[in-house]
């Protein structure tokens, strides 16, 4: 996991700004869910084309947290990054062409196939017979046409959400940015989120508590749970 959070500097910006650091004091399991956001072997897997090392991390902090909020009565939902590749394109081209490099380019594209090994949720994860499993095609899993995660939260009547995975200044603050301007209630877990510094990880909960939701631990969560 990652040894930085928000500094003190930025806490007392929040304050200031208004009058308290955590904006939820209480969680309503029904409405709640926990998103894990690509711990999917692409991401996690040793020498995989996207490896975030430290995302392995994160086995222990998200099982306990979705254990937590499982108990309580909330609902968990997984949430993989796959694109197709049909006739030789890919329906992201505009990443895949500008962004990944060409000697990477079809490992990376083999890796995110729907159905691949790349697909497998990571070793150590518990996934429960009821939790939800999504697939989603851009950073966002929010943006029209990336996944069905509105629709899913909106019948189930969750308003708040949990972001755990990686990486945090990616997909996951991507969907929380995406959450918080469709009104949901945005939480990203310090410590249930990995990218690939702790410079990258600190800006992102940074900005999060500053303008788009709350940033807290897996036990201040735990705090405002009912037991």
């Amino acid at each position: 996991m990652h040894s930085v959070g928000i500094r003190d500097e930025i806490k007392d910006r929040v304050i200031a700004r208004r009058g308290k650091v955590h904006l939820f004091d209480r969680f309503d399991p029904a409405r709640t869910a926990v998103i894990v956001i690509d711990m999917q072997a692409t991401f996690c897997a040793e020498g995989a084309p996207a490896e975030v090392p430290l995302s392995r991390g994160l086995v222990g902090p998200i099982n306990r947290l979705n254990g937590l909020v499982r108990q309580a009565g909330g609902h968990v939902i997984w949430i993989n990054h796959a694109n197709d590749n049909t006739g030789g394109r890919s329906d992201w081209d505009g990443f895949y062409n500008r962004f990944v490099a060409d000697d990477v380019r079809a490992q990376t594209i083999a890796s995110m196939a729907p159905g691949s090994p790349g697909q497998e949720i990571w070793e150590g994860l518990e996934v429960a017979e009821k939790d939800l499993r999504l697939i989603k095609n851009r950073y966002s899993a929010l943006i029209p046409g990336s996944s069905a995660l509105e629709r899913v939260l909106r019948s189930l009547g969750v308003d708040t959400l949990l972001i755990t995975g990686t990486k945090t200044n990616v997909c996951c603050e991507s969907t929380a940015r995406d959450a918080m301007m469709m009104d949901f209630k945005v939480v990203m877990v310090e410590d249930a989120t990995a990218t690939l510094s702790d410079d990258e990880h600190r800006a992102a909960l940074e900005t999060m508590i500053q303008q788009f939701g709350d940033v807290m631990t897996v036990d201040e969560i735990a705090e405002r749970l009912p037991s």
